[in-house]
């Protein structure tokens, strides 16, 4: 493998004129910098990414901070993390992934103390979340996707669950059903502020009471199994209910299985709508009318603005929050007429 002590052999220059070459600190010859170009090119050196940070103060990496790698992620953090990813490598950027939560909080601390980063993006947003208070603390970029309950200080990308949420109920309430139903995420997610979960359920009591409806909320876990217990529950307590939102994408499966098994055909019988990202939306069957998360545009707009703040960290923050249009499909028709 060449060196720099090897490329300035064969260019007949000194090591430290190699350096300003590929540093750019310095103003070289051009008759000179071209000359140990041409030996870089013929020998395929790639610098030291290690050297390379420690020269320009910057690591080229950016950190994404994922739930605890104990919990299954969503089809849609996944997406998430990859979107991330893909913008990132765009930019010529890689990402360390570091779960946050439970016990991973050294790896949390590792990554804002430990300079292995030159920012970071946090996923799964809680109204109070201590993690952004850190960040906040610190000299470390960050960018959140979802936000805190006072976001005007920090950089974030967020969808509307709160108007997303109230627009479904407008479009059940439009289509005559009085009794809906939202199916939430987990217990544990409410309890903790977590920010879709939280803004959904607010989004939802407004428009049942707007729209002069009797509404019912329910936690459920991030999986089917949890998703089809919810419904069967949801279905012997309150057999008034005709319509479901849900913002739970991972137990579409198992609502659906429950459905089936209680004779009820989606959507003559019963209708489902919510919040999900396109793929979860189209498998469902039939297709599910839904607000659909933008998850490509936010985890690169995410990326985008890490790269302001990394840039210019003075500058005031930058915020997106993605208002998509509800996409009707197959899940949602006239609200049914139940015989007394």
């Amino acid at each position: 493998m060449s060196t720099i002590g090897e490329i300035a052999r064969r260019a007949g220059v000194s090591r430290s004129t190699v350096s300003y070459v590929l540093s750019g600190n310095r103003p070289v010859a051009e008759e000179t910098r071209r000359r140990i170009q041409a030996v870089i090119d013929e020998t395929g050196y790639r610098p030291n990414a290690s050297a390379r940070a420690l020269r320009e103060g910057r690591t080229h990496t950016l950190g994404l901070v994922i739930p605890p790698a104990g919990d299954r992620l969503t089809g849609m953090q996944l997406d998430f993390v990859a979107a991330v990813v893909e913008a990132a490598a765009r930019a010529d950027l890689d990402v360390l992934l570091s779960p946050s939560g439970g016990d991973h909080e050294r790896s949390f601390t590792r990554v804002v103390d430990g300079r292995r980063v030159d920012g970071v993006i946090l996923m799964e947003v809680r109204l109070d979340d201590d993690r952004v208070t850190r960040l906040q603390r610190s000299d470390l970029p960050f960018v959140t996707i979802g936000r805190t309950a006072q976001p005007d200080g920090t950089a974030w990308v967020d969808a509307d669950y709160e108007n997303l949420v109230a627009r479904c109920v407008d479009h059940l309430a439009d289509l005559g059903h009085r009794h809906v139903a939202l199916v939430n995420r987990s217990a544990e997610r409410v309890a903790a502020g977590y920010g879709p979960a939280r803004r959904a359920l607010a989004g939802f009591t407004a428009a049942i009471a707007g729209r002069g409806l009797t509404g019912v909320d329910v936690c459920c876990g991030d999986d089917p199994a949890a998703g089809e217990a919810c419904v069967e529950q949801l279905l012997a307590g309150a057999p008034e209910v005709t319509a479901i939102v849900t913002v739970n994408e991972a137990a579409l499966p198992g609502m659906r299985r429950a459905l089936d098994a209680a004779g009820l055909v989606v959507p003559r019988d019963f209708s489902v709508t919510g919040v999900a990202a396109r793929q979860p939306a189209e498998d469902f069957r039939p297709p599910l009318t839904s607000a659909g998360v933008p998850v490509e545009e936010m985890g690169t707009q995410a990326v985008a603005l890490l790269r302001e703040r990394i840039a210019r960290p003075a500058a005031p923050p930058g915020h997106r929050l993605y208002r998509p249009p509800i996409s009707l499909r197959s899940s949602t028709g006239p609200a049914p007429r139940r015989v007394s």
